[in-house]
């Protein structure tokens, strides 16, 4: 098991108050409060400890806060672009201005990226789908790569990296 599936294992076990906890701490720095800061070294550190490959503090701290305000379950293969893909409008105006918020999220640099990813996580919520929530992690981890953001344009048009339809 790697050092993210571990730790998305691990939020997977958080207890509603912890949960809660984290939920309180929505665009807030890991080092505004101390009892989100414990509570997110608890989790993470031992894993940072025992491999250089546990995700980025700041991606880690991230991946905590989304995932206490929508626990939805982990599913390998369910990522955020494949599943907001499925969830689009299927009327126009909508259907651009859903689009064009996803557009939008790509640009996003990593420190500004919260909301937008909160609201996608609505979205997916809404439909009772799944997520792959070790994939967004890694993906996050690497997000000034504009690899990673092609990744997901491709995923999100329902193409593969090469162009060719899924």
């Amino acid at each position: 098991m790697t050092a993210t599936e571990q730790y998305v294992e691990a939020l997977a076990h958080l207890k509603p108050g912890e949960l809660g906890l984290l939920r309180t701490h929505a665009g807030q720095d890991l080092d505004e409060t101390v009892d989100g800061f414990d509570l997110f070294a608890g989790l993470w550190w031992p894993l940072r400890q025992t491999s250089p490959r546990a995700p980025r503090r700041e991606v880690a701290w991230l991946i905590a806060k989304l995932y206490a305000s929508r626990p939805i379950p982990q599913s390998r293969g369910d990522t955020l672009a494949r599943q907001l893909r499925g969830c689009q409008p299927a009327r126009d105006p909508a259907r651009h201005r859903f689009q064009d918020a996803f557009d939008r999220m790509l640009v996003l640099p990593l420190g500004k990226i919260e909301p937008a990813l909160r609201r996608a996580l609505d979205v997916v919520a809404s439909g009772a789908n799944k997520l792959d929530w070790v994939q967004l992690t890694d993906d996050l981890s690497l997000w000034e790569r504009e690899a990673t953001r092609l990744k997901w344009a491709y995923q999100f048009i329902g193409h593969n990296e090469r162009g060719e339809s899924c």
